[in-house]
């Protein structure tokens, strides 16, 4: 009798960690998505018309020059325009079972500006707001992006994450010719209701008008007092760390 009782246990336990892991496969396995970076794009901003073999300008051909920055028009307003996306990225693990890869939300649901003086030969960053709404960001598992509604990210509750400057940032004269710049955005992070001061490596490039910054930062979950799901019973750790991943283009006017 004690052995059928000793099998029985076992083939329970057995049953459990099947089920915990199943819904750990089903519901929080990782995702294959490469981290969000500038586009690869060539430093040219401004379309110029070359001279014909007759001396007249031909439209269908374009040479890069100088952007349009270098003549100033850095300076004012931009606004966040399409090819936006922000999100997350963490490793999920069941209790000693690492996932394969990371779990990614993103969405292009994004809206803010920054502002631009003239500085000498290059520019400044005097102010910038963000602002993602949580509540549109989607990875490759719908039964994920459901329970982050009133888990972890809890977006019914927090919907908004936003991203203020606190700190000027000083733009090199190469930067406003289509030169790959890193930046260290110095600012004020919400997430989860939750503000703190932030450092965000990053980099950014002036090309075809637009101006692209891509960044990321990664930080303990608590900070932010989020905590780890827990699924089918079964608490599904990410180490407490988390990222926040960005590519904003921002449009002039």
């Amino acid at each position: 009798m004690t052995r059928n009782r000793t099998i029985l246990a076992l083939v329970a336990i057995l049953a459990i960690g099947a089920g915990g892991y199943l819904a750990y496969d089903n519901v929080l396995r990782g995702d294959s998505v490469a981290p969000l970076s500038l586009p690869s794009t060539s430093p040219t901003s401004v379309a110029t018309s070359t001279p014909s073999a007759t001396g007249a300008s031909d439209p269908a051909v374009t040479q890069p020059s100088a952007d349009a920055a270098t003549e100033g028009a850095v300076a004012g307003t931009w606004t966040v325009t399409a090819g936006s996306e922000a999100g997350y990225r963490v490793r999920e693990q069941l209790a000693n079972l690492p996932a394969e890869s990371d779990a990614v939300g993103r969405t292009s649901s994004v809206t803010g500006s920054i502002t631009l003086v003239a500085a000498g030969d290059g520019a400044q960053l005097t102010a910038g707001d963000l602002t993602v709404d949580t509540t549109t960001i989607t990875s490759n598992e719908g039964r994920r992006d459901n329970r982050l509604r009133t888990e972890g990210l809890q977006t019914d509750q927090f919907p908004t994450a936003t991203f203020k400057l606190t700190q000027p940032v000083d733009i090199p004269a190469a930067a406003l010719t289509g030169a790959t710049t890193d930046l260290t955005l110095v600012g004020d992070l919400t997430l989860h209701g939750v503000t703190k001061a932030v450092e965000i490596p990053a980099q950014a490039q002036i090309t075809n008008g637009q101006i692209a910054v891509s960044g990321s930062i990664s930080f303990p979950l608590s900070d932010f007092g989020i905590q780890t799901p827990n699924v089918g019973g079964f608490i599904v750790s990410i180490a407490d760390q988390g990222a926040m991943e960005f590519l904003v283009v921002f449009a002039k006017g």
